[in-house]
């Protein structure tokens, strides 16, 4: 009988070294260490989707895109709604990556929950004013071309021979442009929509599970 005491007593003593408890601070550290993985990839993802974009412009074809929005007279607004982009992501990014560098350092559980919420609630606002801008930008070129009598000229600038088309046919072209172009922005809206939600939400998800195991720490 002691015999098999021993023994189950040495077992567990094996368990208890396999599987050493973990304190306060070795949860804590783990979660912060996890933290600012996830908002340092907010940071670098932000980064690359405002890069990235950008690259299109080296293409011919978005360059005779741009022509066109000139001859509609979307130049001005285009411009505009251009700098208040630029603008704004910029300070978001910016937000990022200070929300990064201070989840880095921060040495106690409740201001890194409150770090948690903040990146979460820019998160979702980077989310929200990047989805309204695509909605701007297609609804702005809609209207562009259903009050600007000048839409022929974009035909001729997009290299369409148009010499030979009716009047009505003419009229039947730019509703279907401008259909067209509210259909792409609603598709894109939804679609881009659809890959924020995929992709922050995963790494916000992530940062909800740490905020979670802080709260329980913090009981």
């Amino acid at each position: 009988m002691m015999d098999e005491l021993e023994l189950l007593k040495k077992d567990w003593q094996k368990k208890e070294v396999a599987h050493p408890k973990l304190s306060y601070e070795d949860i804590y550290k783990m979660l912060l260490k996890k933290s600012s993985s996830v908002v340092k990839w907010i940071f670098i993802i932000s980064i690359i989707e405002f890069t990235i974009p950008h690259l299109l412009y080296l293409l011919p074809s978005v360059n005779d895109g741009v022509k066109v929005y000139d001859s509609l007279g979307l130049k001005t607004p285009m411009l505009i709604l251009t700098v208040i982009q630029y603008i704004v992501i910029a300070y978001f990014i910016i937000q990022f990556y200070k929300r990064y560098k201070e989840i880095s350092v921060l040495d106690n559980a409740k201001k890194l929950m409150s770090k948690i919420i903040k990146t979460r609630k820019t998160v979702k606002n980077y989310i929200i004013f990047s989805l309204i801008m695509i909605v701007l930008f297609f609804t702005i070129t809609t209207i562009g071309i259903y009050v600007n009598d000048d839409f022929i000229q974009s035909l001729e600038l997009s290299g369409q021979d148009i010499s030979h088309i009716s009047l009505e046919k003419l009229k039947s072209i730019k509703l279907i442009a401008m259909l067209t172009v509210a259909g792409t922005g609603v598709f894109l809206t939804l679609g881009i929509g659809a890959i924020y939600f995929l992709l922050y939400g995963f790494l916000i998800k992530k940062l909800n599970r740490n905020y979670t195991e802080l709260k329980k720490l913090e009981i």
